[in-house]
């Protein structure tokens, strides 16, 4: 009989301090811009696009097993539909930072990059102040 691993251990201060660090990075990458210094800014989108998805898959690992789509199940339980909108909004996260990244390694088109970074911005204020006031803190 094969074991299901037991996920990572939940440290609620430690993934909202994350969410800091990565605010930090979005921060770093809007000063790179707003200077138009594009190797700065190709750097700085590189590196928040890889702490997004490291930190986006190991917040997963945490939640619930669930299978199938991303989408609303009858007689959804109501932490069910909490960890799908969750994911989904990863989903959401980790596109929009990969097209960032694109458009800024590909074109150096830094108005189009600002203009997905402030989309990014309002998506991942709103999504971590949900974790936090939700999810981390019912853990704490």
């Amino acid at each position: 009989m094969t074991r299901t691993p037991e996920p990572p251990p939940l440290d609620p201060e430690a993934l909202a301090a994350e969410h800091r660090d990565i605010d930090a990075l979005l921060g770093a990458f809007f000063a790179a811009a707003s200077r138009n210094a594009l190797v700065t800014t190709v750097d700085s989108a590189a590196r928040l696009d890889d702490a997004i998805r490291v930190h986006t898959s190991f917040e997963e690992s945490l939640f619930p097993e669930r299978s199938g789509k991303l989408v609303n199940g009858e007689g959804e339980t109501a932490d069910a539909r909490e960890f799908r909108e969750l994911r989904l909004e990863h989903v959401q996260i980790r596109e929009l930072c990969g097209m960032l990244r694109r458009v800024i390694e590909e074109s150096g088109d830094v108005p189009a990059a600002l203009r997905l970074a402030a989309n990014l911005s309002t998506r991942w204020e709103s999504h971590t102040s949900r974790e936090e006031a939700g999810w981390l803190k019912s853990r704490r």
